[in-house]
């Protein structure tokens, strides 16, 4: 199915937007409740040490979730609601979710996921006894304090044989105040309920497809398992899409672009979702950004993180915002979080070719004075607005 007129269009952003919970003011409702579904729904919320405004993960459920305070991340983590792994990246995920990742922590284990991380087994061995002897440890708790450390990639040995352990599946984090991983052992840690039967590859991609639909309404072949290595899986994937396309169950819409995307049939039957009058300013690291071809595809807005590029050559700054108001978006914005201060610093609004109106800058000041609020700042400087 060729789907190319501007109402058609319309109606896939909506679906993107709407399963991933960014239409209307409280979609999964509010507070610590409504962070849970957010989660659940969403299948991951993702994490990133950069530390500029608010960290990626409560920036993301601030997003969706209206009165989500930063500490109530942690909270989460602290009574085993979520849990902390990798993803297509570090993440937090739905405990319900652990046995789907029980594959990749054996791969670790068997040395054909993340190859070149470091495992030393008699320091691991000790390091998991003294967790077991005496109970939750923060990986400052394990330095060798005779060593010297030239940065955070030059981990010493105990932080490695823990975060070793971590990714094997020997140890859990059960804490992250103040982002400081404490580490526990993993029966510990998993509620006795959680399912830890170890999914088939197909369970494993037929699980990772449906909640790819869920959260995003239309997939393609290559964002249904985005960030993933693993070759059996994409095949995996692959298999399932020729499956549920043979029976009905999704069907395939090319784009004027000649990019295809897969959905359930009843998407296209639904009443459209309708757009609300808020302006939302998204973390870089947002479910509904971070996949920059499916962004390029269903809005032309084309996203990169510049943090990561050369000074010189960053167009929009350190850390462009994306913003959105009524279905698109409409441009990004270079901001910092002066907490001393308690000063919300903003660098530089870039607006999309047409998008500089009243209407938007009115949506955006009104969108800069709770996320200012949430930053923990009780004044917004701008500079070049």
């Amino acid at each position: 199915m060729h789907l190319s007129k501007a109402k058609d269009m319309e109606r896939l952003r909506r679906m993107a937007l709407a399963s991933q919970g960014l239409i209307g003011s409280a979609p999964f409702g509010r507070d610590l409740s409504g962070a849970v579904k957010a989660i659940e729904h969403l299948g991951y919320i993702q994490l990133d040490s950069i530390s500029v405004i608010e960290r990626a993960h409560n920036h993301i459920w601030h997003s969706r979730v209206p009165n989500f305070k930063p500490e109530q991340s942690n909270q989460l983590l602290e009574r085993a609601t979520v849990f902390e792994y990798w993803a297509h990246a570090a993440a937090y995920l739905p405990m319900d979710e652990y046995r789907y990742y029980l594959a990749d922590k054996a791969a670790v284990r068997a040395g054909t996921l993340r190859k070149g991380y470091p495992r030393d087994r008699q320091l691991m061995a000790q390091v998991l006894k003294r967790i077991a002897d005496e109970g939750p440890l923060a990986s400052k708790d394990l330095e060798d304090r005779r060593t010297k450390s030239n940065g955070w990639w030059d981990w010493k040995p105990a932080k490695k044989a823990v975060e070793a352990l971590y990714l094997e599946g020997d140890l859990m984090i059960c804490s992250r105040a103040g982002f400081q991983k404490t580490y526990d052992l993993t029966e510990r840690i998993l509620p006795k309920d959680v399912d830890t039967t170890p999914p088939s590859l197909p369970e494993r991609a037929s699980h990772m497809l449906d909640q790819q639909l869920r959260c995003h309404g239309l997939v393609s072949a290559v964002g249904a398992t985005y960030g993933r290595r693993d070759l059996e899986l994409r095949a995996a994937m692959k298999a399932e899409l020729a499956q549920r396309l043979s029976t009905g169950a999704i069907t395939q819409v090319t784009l004027s672009n000649h990019s295809e995307y897969f959905l359930e049939p009843s998407q296209l039957d639904r009443p459209m979702p309708r757009l609300d009058n808020k302006l939302k300013i998204l973390s870089p690291f947002d479910n509904a950004v971070i996949q920059r071809k499916r962004l390029i595809d269903l809005f032309g807005f084309d996203y990169q993180l510049e943090c990561y590029v050369p000074a010189p050559k960053r167009k929009y700054g350190y850390l462009a915002l994306p913003l959105l108001y009524k279905g698109a978006f409409v441009g990004r914005m270079d901001c910092k979080a002066h907490r001393t201060e308690k000063m919300l610093e903003v660098k530089g609004v870039f607006f999309e070719e047409g998008q500089d109106t009243r209407e938007v800058n009115v949506a955006l000041e009104k969108a800069l004075a709770d996320f200012a609020r949430f930053q923990g700042c009780e004044s917004i400087s701008k500079r070049r607005l």
